[in-house]
């Protein structure tokens, strides 16, 4: 649903004067949410902590970085980009699209680069700003477009400090390190860790994948779009259009519609793909130490054309004894075994609950989004949380983390987020925030519906919070196009 129409109405209400929105953060959503802001005549400043846009895709930048959704159905709806080379596209290429997408549509001179935003008040109507820097502003609405995965999980290891060659996190690559010949050892064996993995081995003298939890593997291709492909994509639009329509169709009625039952036949059907997929170990002992003990997708499942293939290779080695401690030399693992290596990688995550924070956050009343949070963040329809209105998420807490298309879903988010700007701006009322008893309502029923999901079958994992229950978006994807055609104004106060 796009409200461009409404410009005329809604660009000067509220007495003439202009609505000034600030939206923090320069990732996917964040360009997004600018977009449609301006797209009301309403002005934007937007604060990025790094010196670019593009958010988790200007973070990582290590070897063997890809999306595992189709490039294509991860596009915005009003930028299709036919020239994607792959079914998947590496993160360069992804970090270049959202460049392009902000200098095209007049993003940039709105963003305020390396200004991270640490603290925000409501002020019983406008929202005060402050970031690290002590730059200080007003604004009569915020947009929180700051994601989920740009904090990284970093392990203490006794010893670490003393470890004499490069240590560094996965989302925090050291480009100055020489890979080539070097002995390297990867921390974790979810998404980033299996690309290293394919990545690195034919670079390393020896490489060593410290495995704690090991993770089912489904074979994704990734094959090539041949150029009269991409011409076709150019020269009709609805060509590309139907495309994605297909890519769309087929990841609901599959993976989303599986990870929400874990009675449905496509989960099954998943799970005898990643078991065929496992057969390509040859070796029974390694095979039976890459066997999860746990359902297929029960956490993130892991897509990759070449992980089996590179972790038999003669240089490489799965470590399952766990680390004890790291020396000068290397980690040394429970067993006594030290493990001479020269970079060290810690692919272990992100802290996924932290959205907006670390930025305090002060709602109506003094209320501290931290202590609201004590329990672990919960988000009405993912994007309004009460007590703190005109204060919008986007990819907020519930949100279908890995279920659908990042992109597809933030668009029908910020959508929806417009629809009640756009009674701000018409002046149908000064604040909107939902309502406590909506947020309670939404809440039980998503965490209900999360008992049937695949996430409670048996393993820990980033989609959990700290009680065992789900975090993100446990109802199918048409009741997520339901639930964000339209606000119900009545689960929302308004003053």
């Amino acid at each position: 649903m796009n409200h461009v129409s409404d410009m005329a109405k809604v660009t000067n209400a509220g007495g003439g004067r202009k609505l000034r929105a600030a939206v923090i953060g320069a990732g996917m959503a964040g360009i997004l949410s600018a977009i449609r802001l301006r797209e009301r005549g309403i002005d934007v400043a937007m604060f990025e902590k790094g010196d670019r846009v593009g958010g988790t895709w200007r973070e990582n930048t290590y070897p063997g970085l890809a999306c595992d959704v189709a490039a294509h159905w991860y596009t915005y709806s009003f930028a299709r980009n036919p020239e994607w080379d792959n079914l998947m596209a590496p993160g360069p290429k992804i970090r270049e699209y959202f460049e392009s997408v902000a200098r095209d549509r007049g993003v940039l001179p709105c963003i305020r680069f390396n200004e991270e935003v640490v603290r925000i008040e409501y002020e019983g109507g406008p929202w005060h700003l402050t970031t690290a820097t002590g730059h200080e502003e007003r604004f009569d609405l915020v947009i929180v477009a700051t994601g989920v995965l740009h904090h990284p999980n970093i392990p203490h290891f006794e010893g670490i400090e003393r470890f004499r060659g490069a240590v560094f996190h996965s989302a925090r690559w050291d480009h100055s390190i020489v890979l080539d010949g070097k002995r390297i050892g990867v921390v974790g064996t979810g998404s980033t860790a299996a690309q290293l993995v394919t990545a690195l081995v034919p670079r390393a003298s020896h490489f060593a994948l410290f495995q704690r939890t090991p993770q089912w593997v489904m074979h994704r291709p990734n094959p090539a779009y041949t150029e009269e492909e991409k011409a076709a994509f150019r020269a009709d639009p609805a060509t590309l259009d139907r495309l994605v329509q297909d890519l769309r169709t087929r990841t609901v009625e599959g993976y989303a519609t599986a990870v929400i039952d874990y009675d449905s036949p496509q989960l099954a059907a998943i799970e005898q793909l990643c078991r065929e997929n496992l057969e390509k170990v040859r070796d029974p002992e390694l095979r039976a130490r890459l066997t999860p003990d746990y359902r297929a997708a029960c956490k993130r499942l892991v897509m990759s054309d070449g992980f089996y293939e590179a972790i038999q290779q003669p240089n490489a080695e799965l470590v399952t004894a766990p680390i004890d401690h790291i020396q000068p030399e290397g980690v040394r693992t429970a067993d006594g075994v030290l493990h001479d290596l020269d970079v060290l990688v810690l692919s272990t995550g992100f802290q996924v609950d932290r959205f907006v924070r670390p930025t305090k956050v002060i709602g109506r009343g003094g209320v501290d989004l931290d202590d609201v949070w004590a329990e672990g963040p919960e988000a009405y329809i993912s994007v309004s949380v009460p007590d703190f209105p005109n204060l919008f998420l986007v990819n907020g807490p519930g949100s279908p983390f890995g279920n659908f298309s990042a992109i597809e879903t933030s668009e029908f988010q910020a959508n929806y987020v417009m629809q009640l700007i756009d009674g701000i701006a018409r002046g149908d009322y000064r604040e909107i925030s939902a309502s406590h008893a909506a947020l309670r309502r939404f809440e039980a029923e998503r965490q209900e519906a999360g008992r049937k999901t695949v996430w409670v079958t048996g393993c820990d994992s980033w989609y959990l919070d700290k009680k065992g229950v789900p975090t993100s978006w446990t109802f199918s994807y048409g009741r997520f196009v339901e639930e964000m055609a339209q606000p119900n104004l009545q689960d929302f106060e308004t003053r």
